[in-house]
């Protein structure tokens, strides 16, 4: 049964899931390489991985330390599968640097709720946002929830100045550095990126089969997610919240993200693997949640075709 060899975190659950992103990944970026590729390409694209395959160990991280879910494999797993359903994302090099840093982000929010070394970790997530704003622009929405922890968890004054001081030392840092290598002045316009919503490329069979799927499955997994918040400790109510803000913030950043080609989705596969684990996690439906989970599963492997 696949519930129930994903309802354990185990080194075999991870490495089975890790194989998946490593197949897909590598036949996205290795195998319709018609002219060859130089060894600093290949090493580039070895690294890429990595740091996606870091970006599931950080997510699995976040909701075990913060208690998100329970101790299954399956925000990992489904966080796997909705990144190797779109081909784009596997290949877009920025936006998975940027997911990582905004994974980081999200890591130093939320222990915001220990109240511990308050105005270092406002500055850690600062610091990450602004370097995921760098490779994609549209990220700087992620702003919202640093201020949004600050009004959960730390509102005294001083704290509110922490995320500017944070964005304008990664701002000189970025200056200095395309000074010093490009000789040249890292501007307002190397930096924003224009808005696109020509929602067309959504038609095609490839996108819109798993993000159908995928958006089914957020509508069918709230409603138990908005019942865990309803049940939750007063404590530990800001938190789930955060996740759902997190949400629709990510959402945001992909109807404002230049491309529309699925890879903009990839902010929004974190809070979904989250919230969706939560229903996973439960005792209830168990046939419908081995049937379901047997399609996302599944659906990657029939989207090599309609590609």
């Amino acid at each position: 049964m696949l519930t129930s060899f994903f309802s354990k975190s185990k080194p075999i659950n991870l490495t089975v899931i890790v194989l998946l992103l490593v197949i897909f990944y590598t036949s996205v970026n290795f195998f319709h390489l018609e002219n060859g590729f130089e060894i600093l390409d290949l090493l580039q694209k070895i690294g890429v991985l990595g740091l996606l395959v870091l970006s599931l160990f950080v997510l699995n991280f976040i909701a075990k330390k913060n208690e998100l879910t329970k101790r299954s494999a399956y925000k990992t797993l489904l966080f796997a599968i909705f990144a190797i359903s779109f081909s784009e994302l596997l290949a877009n090099t920025p936006v998975i640097i940027s997911n990582l840093c905004i994974l980081l982000a999200l890591r130093r929010i939320i222990s915001l709720k220990s109240h511990k070394f308050v105005q270092q970790k406002i500055f850690d997530a600062t610091f990450w946002i602004a370097i995921a704003t760098l490779y994609n622009f549209w990220s700087v929405l992620f702003f919202l929830l640093i201020f949004f922890a600050i009004l959960n968890f730390a509102s005294a004054f001083k704290n509110w100045l922490v995320p500017f001081v944070a964005f304008l030392a990664v701002a000189m840092l970025t200056v200095t550095f395309h000074l010093l290598v490009y000789d040249e002045l890292y501007t307002l316009n190397d930096w924003f990126q224009t808005s696109n919503f020509d929602f067309r490329r959504y038609n095609v069979a490839s996108i819109l089969v798993p993000l159908s799927i995928i958006l089914g499955l957020l509508f069918w997994t709230l409603i138990q997610y908005f019942s865990a918040i309803q049940k939750a400790s007063i404590t530990r109510r800001p938190v789930l919240s955060m996740i759902l803000f997190c949400l629709v913030i990510s959402i945001a950043v992909a109807i404002f993200a230049p491309t529309k080609n699925g890879s903009e989705l990839i902010f929004f596969f974190v809070p979904l693997s989250i919230i969706a684990s939560n229903y996973f996690d439960s005792k209830k439906d168990r046939i419908f949640k081995e049937i379901l989970l047997a399609v996302l599963i599944i659906m990657p492997f029939i989207l090599v075709f309609l590609g």
